[in-house]
């Protein structure tokens, strides 16, 4: 590989162009992943791919003008250090956050090369044109917030809106909400149980902790192999996984560390049950507020079918272990 000091004239241009025909080509990938989320900025990023393609056929004339029409087989992946791009755009279902920051960070680093290649350059005209260049990717944020404008009405702003609340439900609030019902409901018998058959305190908190990180790995793998997200829009299965997994432990280790109060204390078992029962009840009524949040369902209808779901799994847990 060769350092960008060493790079000629011709390999400079030579790097430029086929940097610029991959970029076009990563915008363009974009807009294919926005296009049925996010049509308006879509849009945007097949204009700024245009733009991309234009810098490029500028390039390629001076190219052209000065060196002849045969390109060296160079391009920024063999310069040590050079703009090196983040394969993310190989990942569907990217949040409309993530592609934009890319966007930015990619003419961030376009505008730093233009102007380092700008100041080693002796020719006059390919120094004027790389000045130029470094200039317009300098104020290419700016013309995409104009390229938004023109696109993103309040219209298309209120779809992308809506499309974006969906998506983080999709890929956020089910898994989660998935996984702290799974914890907090069903670590209540096997907690409960142990807790009444042993009154001990540690004896309890044992069997929650593991009921708790049990219950999040199979949650976790069992949410992560349900989907991959391809079809559903539903995002990373991994991502996915882990968020359900560790909201299925969360949900379990609520009521179970209160059984962390010394054996040696008067009543220490009464006292970490009570605990444990008031932190089940504010568990099933945050699950419930949750749903009633962002899965659109009536509060009291949440709040009766998740009460009443934890109220009989606590009642089997204390009747088992009373028995």
């Amino acid at each position: 590989m060769k350092s960008f000091a060493e790079l000629t004239e011709r390999e400079i241009l030579a790097v430029a162009i086929s940097s610029e025909e991959e970029d076009a080509l990563i915008y363009l990938a974009f807009a294919e992943d926005l296009s049925g989320r996010y049509p308006a900025s879509a849009k945007v990023f097949e204009e700024m791919a245009e733009e991309e393609t234009q810098h490029r056929h500028m390039l390629l004339t001076m190219y052209e003008q000065r060196f002849g029409k045969v390109l060296p087989p160079i391009r920024r992946d063999d310069v040590k250090g050079f703009l090196k791009r983040r394969p993310i755009w190989l990942t569907k279902n990217l949040s409309l956050q993530t592609i934009r920051a890319e966007a930015e960070h990619m003419e961030f680093q376009a505008s730093r090369f233009y102007a380092k290649a700008a100041d080693r350059a002796t020719d006059v005209g390919i120094r004027k044109l790389l000045g130029d260049l470094s200039e317009i990717e300098k104020g290419h944020e700016r013309h995409a917030g104009e390229l938004e404008a023109s696109h993103l009405t309040d219209e298309a702003r209120g779809e992308e809106d809506t499309t974006r609340h969906r998506m983080f439900v999709l890929q956020y609030v089910q898994p989660g909400l998935a996984g702290l019902m799974d914890g907090s409901v069903s670590t209540l018998a096997p907690l409960f149980a142990a807790a009444f058959a042993t009154h001990s305190n540690w004896q309890t908190f044992l069997v929650g902790l593991a009921a708790s990180i049990g219950a999040g790995i199979s949650m976790g793998f069992a949410e992560a192999l349900s989907d991959d997200g391809a079809l559903t829009g539903r995002g990373s299965p991994w991502l996915r996984g882990g968020i359900c997994g560790l909201m299925t432990t969360l949900g379990g280790l609520g009521h179970t560390l209160p059984y962390l109060v010394p054996d040696s204390l008067p009543n220490a078992f009464w006292y970490a049950t009570a605990i444990a029962g008031l932190v089940v009840f504010i568990e099933l009524w945050l699950i419930a507020w949750i749903r009633t949040r962002y899965m659109d369902t009536p509060f009291l209808q949440a709040v009766f079918q998740i009460v009443l779901g934890g109220v009989i799994v606590l009642a089997a847990g204390i009747l088992i272990g009373g028995a």
